[in-house]
């Protein structure tokens, strides 16, 4: 990449940035509850608490009337946890009472939102205008400006309507467009985006090129990004992956075993004196990685050329300053991620880097797996 972060690398960090202090800020507000923290009060009061993609795929949809499962994904563009965002408090889902069919199937059941999803809902709303504003200021006006101008540039030539957040991901942590694409005439418009999130601009752009990636792989570019890149054939300390990765122990043992199964790594000891397990390439494994790094700079050089560019050189020269050099002692990004004392990444190891691609898991949709 001629010395320069590849651009999914660059929107990445961008995106994890801006969800990480907008899943701070609304930890602060939302009366919530955690697996480790309990809630606010001690008891279980409120929601469990869970990250922006869930707003984005599920909860900025609903309201007390509710609407059906069908409804929701159509509206979404994917799918959402329906069973965790219910098992947590957010959401009802449930037949309709007024449906004839003695069993319904579950698409036409109804989603509602909860009491306390709806407090929750009165929090995350205007959290995007308050976390955009904060990057305003940190990085400047015409910096933010000049980002969401480039994000639409290329968004706004998409065939497809994406979602506003990354899918969940499931087996092999594979990315899924919409399964039924919307005509274009019925597809949102905006002269500059004006009217998403800039997490969703980011996401967007960051989906396409994924999906993009995922055509021409085996393998997932969640799984090449963050794990593949930081492996090689003398091998990688499994404790130290985190670190490397900057995502969770949970979604590196669920990437893991999917390459341990098509023979890409091995898992051993370090060497027969030590306690610690490494995580080696095999030979396939070496071709894997250099093939990730190929399709990586094949994709973009295309982008240059079907989205123009001047386009996609304004949009690494948006993201560039904002990333910086992508460590927390040198990126401007981390200047937002500072967590509240009381938080529960207070709590946890700091992130040293950022995901090379969000991990979007079905526990909560937290960007790094946690």
């Amino acid at each position: 990449m001629n010395g320069h972060l590849p651009l999914p690398t660059l929107l990445s960090h961008a995106l994890v940035a801006f969800t990480i202090e907008f899943d701070n800020e609304s930890e602060r507000q939302i009366t919530h509850w955690t697996t480790r923290h309990g809630s606010k009060s001690g008891r279980r009061q409120g929601v469990w608490l869970v990250s922006l993609a869930m707003w984005a795929n599920c909860m900025q949809f609903l309201d007390d009337e509710g609407i059906t499962v069908r409804e929701l994904e159509r509206r979404a563009r994917t799918k959402t946890n329906l069973n965790g965002m219910q098992r947590w408090g957010n959401i009802m889902v449930a037949p309709d009472p007024a449906d004839p069919r003695p069993k319904p199937p579950r698409s036409a059941w109804l989603v509602r939102v909860t009491p306390a999803g709806r407090q929750a809902q009165d929090v995350w709303r205007p959290l995007f205008g308050v976390i955009e504003n904060r990057w305003r200021e940190r990085f400047g006006e015409p910096e933010i400006d000049a980002l969401r101008e480039s994000l639409w540039a290329v968004a706004s030539q998409f065939d497809v309507e994406l979602p506003d957040c990354l899918p969940i991901l499931g087996y092999g942590l594979f990315s899924r467009g919409p399964e039924h694409e919307q005509p274009a005439e019925h597809r949102r418009k905006s002269g500059a985006g004006s009217d998403l999130p800039l997490s969703a601009l980011l996401s967007r752009v960051l989906l396409a090129f994924a999906i993009e990636f995922e055509r021409e792989s085996g393998l997932s570019f969640a799984i090449s990004a963050n794990i593949l890149r930081v492996l090689d054939e003398n091998g990688v300390r499994v404790r130290d992956l985190p670190l490397l990765s900057g995502v969770s122990k949970e979604a590196i043992s669920m990437a893991i075993g999917f390459l341990r199964k098509k023979r890409l790594v091995e898992v051993a000891a370090e060497n027969p004196a030590s306690r610690f397990k490494a995580v080696r390439l095999t030979a396939r494994g070496c071709e894997a990685k250099v093939r990730y790094l190929e399709t990586l700079a094949a994709i973009e050089k295309r982008w240059s050329t079907r989205f123009g560019k001047d386009a996609i050189s304004a949009l690494r020269a948006a993201l560039e300053p904002l990333v910086g050099e992508p460590t927390a002692e040198k990126s401007p990004l981390f200047r937002g991620l500072e967590p509240y004392p009381d938080g529960w990444r207070a709590a946890v190891p700091r992130l040293n880097t950022l995901p090379h691609y969000p991990m979007v898991l079905h526990r909560g949709g937290y960007p790094d797996g946690s």
